[in-house]
């Protein structure tokens, strides 16, 4: 067999490769590095572009932030990741600031500018506070391994407080009824009924409180009825205050206005009620569409551009909106590999088709729901085996997988003891950790964490 034939028989074209394409993939989550190795493993020429140098697998942030794993657990090196993708894949620790589609160059806020022949946007998104005022500057998030951190600090720190000033109680409310909602409220119930009797015998559990508010009038909202209505009883179960069809107004210092007038006392307010655009990408000047993000076409370009590409979160395909979550993602991102090589060709784009392999959320211990696409729907124990074991599957590296299944499975095990056993720092009234500060200085720790 003559040698091109056996090299296109494998899919290898060497037309192709003589002239590598440089791809600038900006963002390192889920659809940024599903595109990376797909155009690697096509022979691209491949920079990914963010400004951490690790990217996070967030669905297990608010693990982070309850003290189930460690920050380790959920973060792999993007120059580890790069460096198994061959020697034409590179990583750049750096923020885009702007991109030349004359000069075809990524200008970046840490060293030269990048050139390219196409672009993927993969950056993801943050959130999105929706104009709430006091939202962004009196909430705690966990879409990021510095926020959920933070909000471990402030956890551990009412804690902490309770156990020494018998007048406190701690008043958590969460925003938001999707799955991070769920999660990170079913979890702070179990570390109230559960964690606080083992590691605080001297704290009655009476004096915690764990509100769930959203606007809908359903938990989990994409799901089917019967798994919404579980994964309600479920939470309520465990001691949360499930409020749905319900507003929040304003957030305060100390509390929560809701939009029928009432206040609910507020130590700690977990914002999970939405995601929207980095600012800095609505200042590339692409088209945006719903909560600022990047809008293509049904091949997944830019409109307006044809080397431009857009997956994730931060995009949206305007004649087929889809969900922002993993799967999306990675399926945009292996496809935009196919697109560059098609237009390296002069070929037709294919148009993106999503293959909806169902979703899940886990409630708490031994408590989960499953709705797979055109398939079962279960609850309870093998819903949550289901998801625990998908989850760590899903991490990156091996040592990743080890830690968690190892720190998951100690917790499970000692759950009576350890649910509540989270550790972190304690924080001053101007939100510092009173460790760094000398000890002459340092202050009892405040009521109210400073966001």
């Amino acid at each position: 067999m003559p040698l091109p034939a056996l090299f296109s028989r494998f899919g290898y074209d060497p037309a192709f490769t003589k002239d590598r394409p440089k791809v600038a993939v900006v963002g390192g989550g889920f659809g940024g590095m599903a595109a990376a190795k797909a155009l690697a493993a096509e022979g691209c020429h491949v920079t990914i572009i963010d400004k951490n140098p690790y990217t996070t697998f967030q669905p297990l942030l608010y693990q982070v932030a309850t003290g189930g794993l460690n920050p380790g657990d959920v973060t792999y090196r993007l120059r580890s990741f790069t460096a198994k993708l061959g020697a034409h894949a590179r990583f750049r620790r750096a923020s885009v600031t702007d991109i030349d589609t004359d000069a075809r160059l990524v200008h970046v806020d840490n060293g030269e500018p990048i050139p390219y022949d196409y672009v993927v946007l993969a950056q993801g998104v943050g959130a999105n506070f929706f104009g709430i005022p006091g939202a962004a500057e009196r909430s705690d998030t966990i879409y990021t391994r510095a926020s959920s951190l933070r909000a471990r600090d402030v956890i551990f720190s009412h804690l902490e407080a309770l156990d020494t000033d018998k007048t406190r109680s701690f008043d958590v409310i969460i925003v938001g009824g999707g799955p991070t909602g769920v999660e990170t409220a079913g979890t702070l119930a179990e570390m109230k009924s559960v964690g606080i009797p083992a590691i605080f015998p001297d704290v009655s559990i009476d004096r915690v409180h764990v509100t769930l508010v959203e606007m809908g009038p359903h938990l989990l909202a994409p799901f089917d009825a019967g798994l919404r209505h579980y994964t309600r009883k479920q939470l309520q179960r465990r001691g949360v205050d499930v409020r749905t069809e319900t507003a929040i107004k304003e957030i305060r210092e100390d509390s929560v206005l809701l939009g029928d007038g009432q206040t609910l006392p507020a130590d700690m307010v977990i914002w999970a009620a939405g995601v929207g655009a980095h600012k800095k990408a609505v200042g590339w000047g692409f088209e945006t569409g719903r909560g600022g993000r990047i809008v293509t076409d049904k091949n997944l370009r830019v409109h307006g551009q044809d080397r431009i590409f857009a997956v994730g979160d931060g995009a949206i395909i305007d004649e087929n909106p889809l969900p922002q979550l993993a799967q999306p993602a990675i399926q945009e991102g292996e496809l935009v590999a196919s697109q560059v090589v098609h237009l390296e060709r002069g070929e037709a784009l294919q148009e993106f088709s999503y293959v909806d392999k169902g979703t899940m959320a886990t409630i708490g211990r031994n408590a989960a729901v499953v709705e797979l696409a055109n398939g079962p729907k279960f609850t309870g124990f093998p819903a949550w085996l289901v998801w625990v074991m998908i989850h760590i599957y899903s991490l990156l590296g091996g040592r990743n997988r080890i830690q968690a299944m190892v720190n998951l499975g100690s917790r499970y095990l000692t759950f009576n003891r350890e649910a509540g056993a989270i550790v972190g720092d304690v924080l001053t009234e101007d939100g510092e950790p009173e460790s760094q500060k000398p000890e002459s200085e340092r202050p009892a720790a405040s009521s109210k964490a400073d966001d």
